[in-house]
């Protein structure tokens, strides 16, 4: 007979490798969460620091960020605090995975925390194990494409006014730097490396190595669109083939 608690175990082991070690901080209000979390992510290897409200998590992070972050939205007696969080987050760093974990589970509060930077968005009722998931497939994001596409392509690419390059994770429009986050990042370089190909949502799930709904991938466009835009109001090159998926259009 098939042990699958023994199979699935034998699968995160393999599918961890990289990722032992590495520092997570989770900011969560309520202890026995907060706990439950901080427990299972340190049995998986993680070194994890975690913090009860935003206040007390932004001092601890003075000296030097993690390396992932999960955060709940409502904090304490804010409401909000999570999101402001993750503002604050993103004004320090495009490149930091940052994950909300949460009870609120609206469309609404998905796509306000996936439109401040976000790269994932779940709700408390997942299991432990698809979270484990999750944050090592952003660790993987973060260091295995980076490294396959260096691989590919050493070089910064370049389509019209915009260049690529994939070992530093940076984009420029027209010579100035695009802020972008790690998943906007491997989004733009799926569309931009077929310039006229239509790339459908799942195409740029699986080139972000994201497991998402339709609807997360349009507000990371409506995001993207929104950031080169602040450098180029005139910028209209992600076109949307309806029903379909988008576009890089081709530039002169």
């Amino acid at each position: 007979m098939i042990n699958c608690g023994r199979l699935f175990s034998a699968e995160m082991n393999c599918f961890m490798v990289g990722t032992m070690g590495r520092h997570i901080a989770i900011v969560e209000d309520e202890q026995a969460i907060r706990d439950n979390y901080t427990e299972a992510l340190q049995k998986h290897g993680f070194r994890v620091s975690a913090f009860a409200d935003r206040q007390t998590a932004l001092k601890g992070f003075d000296p030097q960020l993690p390396e992932l972050v999960i955060i709940d939205v409502s904090l304490e007696d804010e409401p909000e605090g999570g999101f402001d969080l993750c503002r604050e987050l993103r004004a320090r760093s495009n490149e930091l995975p940052i994950i909300f974990l949460t009870a609120r589970d609206t469309e609404l509060d998905a796509i306000s925390g996936l439109r401040l930077g976000a790269d994932d968005y779940l709700t408390k009722d997942i299991s432990i194990a698809h979270l484990i998931t999750r944050v090592v497939a952003l660790f993987r994001r973060v260091d295995a494409l980076s490294r396959l596409d260096a691989e590919k392509s050493n070089k910064i690419a370049h389509r019209g006014d915009l260049s690529l390059d994939p070992e530093r994770m940076t984009a420029h429009w027209k010579d100035e730097l695009v802020p972008l986050t790690v998943t906007e990042f491997w989004i733009v370089h799926a569309l931009a490396r077929y310039p006229g190909h239509v790339k459908n949502r799942q195409q740029l799930m699986d080139a972000a190595n994201l497991v998402l709904d339709e609807g997360t991938i349009t507000s990371h466009i409506k995001r993207i669109r929104k950031k080169f835009l602040a450098i180029d109001p005139e910028f209209d090159v992600i076109g949307t083939a309806y029903g379909m998926g988008y576009r890089w259009q081709p530039t002169n």
